[in-house]
């Protein structure tokens, strides 16, 4: 399944709760942006995973007091306020983890802590997620374009883009004109930045 930013349409078919193809399209969408934003803040693998989980399950519990709005802000910006609370929650289990005993992780002292640290980080972890949203978008894009050109073409392009190979490693590998490899590109190329443009229209 392409990974797509989410349109008005999929909003409007997760209010549906038992529409469990929107809601599996959901999560193969955001499920690694939200990974990658969870490691990036310092967690492990199994906490990122878990931010995962729980940050999908919160959506589904107040997705149905989102109202789509742009002049009050994105969905882009909600999904990652969501997750950044779901991250915090992993850093109190560090501290009941690590300080049973000692420090009670809903003090106000933790919680200045953990307020503080978010803080700091506030600006690396936008970007973070920012970077993240980008990758996806260009993931998305690069699906699409997949679809429209012939397979040949596709494969000289990832070879030579994607992988970094050089024009003439890929004519050699594939048996064509080291010409064909730079058309190829070319065409490629004005297609992923057309898609990458709707994409972006597309984006809440």
């Amino acid at each position: 399944m392409d990974l797509a930013p989410t349109r008005r349409s999929l909003l409007t078919r997760l209010k549906q709760w038992d529409n469990q193809d929107s809601w599996q399209e959901f999560f193969d969408t955001y499920w690694r942006l939200i990974y990658a934003f969870a490691s990036k803040s310092g967690l492990g693998d199994a906490e990122a995973q878990e931010v995962v989980q729980e940050t999908l399950i919160s959506v589904a519990h107040e997705f149905k007091n989102f109202r789509y709005d742009p002049a009050r802000g994105s969905f882009k910006s909600w999904l990652l306020l969501i997750t950044r609370r779901r991250v915090a929650d992993q850093l109190r289990k560090r501290y009941r983890a690590r300080e049973v005993g000692k420090l009670n992780p809903d003090d106000t002292q933790v919680a200045e802590e953990i307020n503080a640290q978010n803080e700091a980080n506030a600006s690396a972890l936008e970007a973070v997620w920012d970077e993240a949203w980008r990758t996806q978008l260009a993931d998305a894009a690069l699906g699409r374009v997949r679809t429209q050109v012939r397979p040949e073409q596709f494969q000289m392009f990832e070879m030579y883009v994607v992988r970094g190979q050089s024009g003439a490693a890929v004519a050699r590998a594939l048996g064509v004109s080291i010409m064909s490899v730079y058309l190829a590109k070319h065409r490629v190329s004005a297609l992923l930045k057309k898609e990458v443009g709707r994409l972006e229209k597309e984006m809440l």
